[in-house]
């Protein structure tokens, strides 16, 4: 594997726009270290469809050394048929059959899936969790030793390869296990590495957060509509506008704030829209949002349904 390193200028803070890969950061690691891997997905839901495709499409690893299982043979069908991969109704033979097990399955039945699968799992296998709020030592404790482990949280986005995750290593992950799995994330997306303590945070605010953002668009759609515009295009300038808006802060590494202000002018109209925002209490409603999805992810990492 390689990395590349930041050039000088990496940090500047400058407000020329700097195009930004969504598979790079200031540290880019290539992408070849997958290409030696076999890699099974237990669950077979839209997040590990949107892996599959990063993965497949970008050319980072052949179909054939991806392997995903699911209850439903129609659903497995359908990735065979989209992307060449192999699809198994065991559980327990994916599990057996690759270096890389990815755990693409809601959390509330994590722990009957690591119990169906986790003799099956052979020293040296990385097991790659998406399951939200569940740390690595709970499944550490269910599976052999020599087995590693990479909690992740991806989300939404990820389906057109806009994704934000945030991985963290368990106890015995080594340095090419986390490389591998941001690897595989950076192929959907961008990948940031954190302490485990923080992802239930991350769960919080980007693993739920496009849902908020959503519905934000759905109000601002539902505005355009009330004051004229037809549904369609209301929708197409809203999420046109906070696509734009996301694409300025990270190319220009600008402050938000700086960026607000540079939209609102003295006794103009984006100033008198912020103000009404502000009195409807949003900024704090969107805090207790992502504050409130923080403890969910808790709950749930605790075994709460």
């Amino acid at each position: 594997m390689t990395f590349t390193s930041c050039l000088p200028g990496c940090q500047r803070r400058s407000f020329a726009p700097r195009f930004i890969s969504p598979a790079r950061q200031c540290y880019t690691l290539a992408l070849s270290i997958l290409a030696s891997q076999t890699i099974g997905f237990i669950g077979a839901g839209n997040m590990a469809e949107a892996l599959i495709r990063g993965l497949v499409r970008g050319d980072h690893l052949p179909p054939n050394q991806i392997t995903a299982s699911g209850p439903r043979r129609e659903r497995l069908d359908e990735l065979s048929d989209n992307y060449g991969i192999a699809v198994k109704l065991d559980n327990r033979e994916v599990a057996r059959s690759v270096g890389v097990v990815v755990l693409s399955v809601k959390p509330q039945i994590l722990d009957k899936v690591l119990r169906e699968i986790g003799d099956q799992l052979q020293p040296g296998t990385l097991v790659i969790s998406i399951a939200a709020g569940v740390a690595t030592e709970a499944i550490e404790s269910t599976v052999a030793q020599g087995v590693r482990v990479v909690r992740a949280m991806p989300n939404t986005p990820a389906l057109v390869g806009a994704g934000a995750t945030a991985i963290s290593p368990g106890k015995h992950a080594s340095d090419r296990d986390l490389a591998t799995a941001k690897a595989m994330f950076d192929a959907v997306g961008i990948t940031v590495v954190l302490d485990e303590i923080h992802l239930d945070a991350v769960t919080g605010l980007s693993g739920s957060g496009p849902a908020y953002i959503f519905l934000i668009l759905e109000a601002m759609s539902d505005a355009g509509v009330k004051v004229g515009l037809s549904r369609r295009n209301a929708q197409l300038l809203a999420a046109q506008t906070v696509m734009g808006s996301a694409k300025m802060l990270l190319e220009t590494e600008e402050h938000v704030g700086r960026l607000k202000d540079m939209v609102t002018s003295p006794g103009g109209t984006a100033i008198a829209g912020l103000h009404t925002l502000e009195e409807g209490g949003l900024r704090t409603t969107l805090i207790n949002a992502v504050e409130t999805a923080t403890k969910r992810a808790k709950e749930l990492g605790r075994g709460g349904k």
